[in-house]
């Protein structure tokens, strides 16, 4: 059984261990998610804690996917922070653990951001994802709108260059 669950700040405190699994997982499978192979679990965990910061003053969205009670994937929303955007937001860091793929999973927690982002007013969400990964195909498939593509955007976590895919989805 799949639960998605928007955590409040508290509860992702509860939960930053398992989140920084699923985050350590992404990496360690070859994932381009804005950290390298030499990621520690510290720094991991650091990182979520910073993102229920967020969450704590209002700025972020925090998901999460269980699978059968045990955390398996993750997203985020992040508002615009520009007093002329407040109707923007940013989608970040669908992560799901590689044993949990291929169940759906992403496929909802991309719903479920879409729907969370647009009850605060978010009304036009962007994101970027890794040129050819399979979540290209997922947010085609979802209604996104591929803006372009940026040759030389970002590291893998080996340290090769790759290529961004940037997509916006309007919402009614």
């Amino acid at each position: 059984m799949v639960e998605i669950r928007q955590l409040s700040a508290a509860e992702g405190r509860q939960h930053v261990s398992a989140l920084a699994d699923v985050l350590l997982d992404c990496v360690e499978g070859g994932a381009s998610v804005s950290f390298m192979a030499s990621i520690t679990r510290a720094e991991a965990e650091s990182f979520f804690e910073t993102v229920i910061g967020d969450v704590e003053r209002g700025d972020r969205i925090l998901l999460a996917a269980f699978v059968d009670s045990r955390l398996a994937g993750t997203i985020q929303c992040i508002a615009a922070a520009q007093p002329n955007q407040p109707h923007r937001a940013d989608i970040a860091k669908l992560l799901v653990h590689r044993s949990a793929r291929k169940r759906g999973i992403a496929t909802r927690l991309m719903r479920a951001i879409e729907e969370a982002s647009l009850l605060r007013g978010k009304t036009l969400l962007v994101l970027d994802t890794s040129t050819g990964d399979a979540a290209e195909h997922l947010y085609v498939s979802l209604g996104w709108n591929k803006v372009g593509i940026i040759p030389n955007y970002a590291l893998y976590p080996d340290g090769r260059l790759g290529a961004t895919t940037v997509f916006y989805k309007q919402l009614p």
